[in-house]
């Protein structure tokens, strides 16, 4: 019989060799990756029931969606010119730097509020821009301000760089507007910024602009700047204003991360951007920080950039802009339908409460556990979930949010209908 192979640490020992991860390989670890990879390790096939995927925060994960005609075909020109080929400057080519600089002053509609192609930052998707704003405003042991519930990737960030998350609040009970005095209670000594995402995901909510304006005025008076995801900013429902946060202040720093991906549905094309608004010129070192790391990959995909102005700033009334209003106006239809057919058909399903969402394409939904025989909270609701019905939703404690769920809203009617009719079976044969 063989022996058995040494051990690990025999094995360096006989060697000499250390071939370890780094600390930030370490420290970096999604809760998503965690928490789901144990309920898919249960998931077994559902006889009849294909998988209904409700879990990815994809628009085009369904197939009815597209991107719009005029993105498809700047993109072709870009290629067909050859001009877009090689490195562009790390911050960005300077005419997307520039396309994106004019929209995001003209969003912000505000006279404080002139971006210029030097604001601008380039990044390789909305993540991407978010790793560069976290990590450069982060040290080692200080902290950020997120919201609860939030987007997982926030901490995954500052965690890997060696820094924290403080939580403040999203209250469900009042459309998830923000709780600005557990913000306020949540800052300490090592606190460096303040992140606000709105729309959000996961919640589909749009924040009221007093609200926006009172966490405004929060980091103000602690001279905190703000970092502010708004990659849904052009996805609000008939009825709801989007704010941009830069638009609501001539006195705090504000960081704006944005992108392409799901506005113009296209998350795999990767350019995202940051815009910094320094009123006060207050942040040239941020700058230099900022800069420099866009250098750690050498710019965003030059081809997509190459087709950003055509797409962000085409001609007023161009056939070009006709076009993008007609695909917008149909996206936007599709997931404002959508969020009301979500609402009417879940209203009376027995052991849960819709949150009604007002943009972007996501839904939460409480689970009320104490009407369950046998769903303690809500990870064992989408275990069981997916093993019994092939409904994969996900978890409300991705992102640190317990005993509730996010729906992702964009597929067809038909799909979300047959979902919806699986989870009421589902809540129904487990009340108590």
């Amino acid at each position: 019989m063989s022996e058995a192979p040494p051990t690990k640490k025999a094995r360096t020992e006989e060697t000499g060799w250390s071939v370890n991860a780094s600390q930030k390989a370490v420290n970096t670890t999604n809760p998503i990756r965690v928490i789901v990879d144990k309920i898919v390790a249960t998931k077994r096939d559902v006889p009849g029931k294909p998988m209904i995927p409700f879990m990815l925060g994809d628009p085009t994960a369904f197939g009815n969606l597209h991107v719009p005609d005029v993105f498809n075909d700047a993109l072709c020109n870009a290629i067909k010119s050859r001009k877009a080929n090689g490195y562009g400057n790390s911050t960005g080519l300077e005419p997307c730097r520039t396309a994106i600089a004019k929209y995001h002053t003209k969003i912000a509609g505000a006279e404080h509020v002139a971006y210029k192609a030097s604001d601008v930052y380039v990044a390789s998707g909305c993540s991407g821009a978010l790793e560069i704003a976290i990590n450069g405003i982060v040290n080692p042991g200080d902290n950020l301000l997120v919201p609860n519930p939030a987007f997982p990737l926030y901490q995954v960030l500052a965690e890997s760089h060696g820094a924290s998350v403080k939580e403040y609040r999203l209250d469900p009970d009042n459309q998830w507007a923000v709780d600005v005095a557990s913000l306020e209670a949540a800052i300490d000594e090592n606190t460096k910024a303040i992140l606000v995402n709105n729309p959000s995901n996961p919640c589909g909510s749009v924040l009221p602009e007093d609200n926006l304006r009172a966490i405004v005025a929060v980091a103000k008076k602690h001279k905190l700047p703000i970092i502010a995801d708004e990659i849904y900013g052009s996805m609000t429902y008939e009825g709801e204003t989007f704010f941009p946060v830069a638009s609501l202040t001539d006195e705090v720093p504000v960081i704006t991360a944005s992108g392409v991906a799901k506005q113009f549905l296209v998350p795999g094309w990767r350019v995202g951007w940051l815009l910094v608004h320094d009123p006060l010129g207050v942040a040239q070192s941020l700058r230099d920080g900022y800069q420099r790391l866009t250098t750690l990959i050498v710019g965003a995909n030059t081809i997509v950039q190459a087709a950003i102005p055509e797409v962000l700033d085409p001609a007023e009334g161009s056939r070009e802009a006709a076009d993008l209003a007609a695909s917008h106006a149909h996206y936007m239809g599709t997931l404002e339908s959508n969020a009301k057919f979500t609402v009417e058909k879940l209203k009376e399903c027995p052991g849960i409460e819709v949150i009604v969402p007002q943009g972007a394409m996501y839904v939460m939904v409480r689970v009320k556990v104490d009407e369950f025989k046998d769903i303690p909270d809500d990870a064992e609701f989408t275990r069981l979930l997916l093993a019994e019905e092939n409904v994969f939703v996900l978890p409300g404690s991705c992102f640190g949010m317990r005993n509730f769920v996010r729906l992702v809203i964009s597929g067809p009617q038909d799909k979300l209908s047959s979902g919806y009719a699986r989870i009421m079976e589902f809540c129904a044969n487990h009340l108590k």
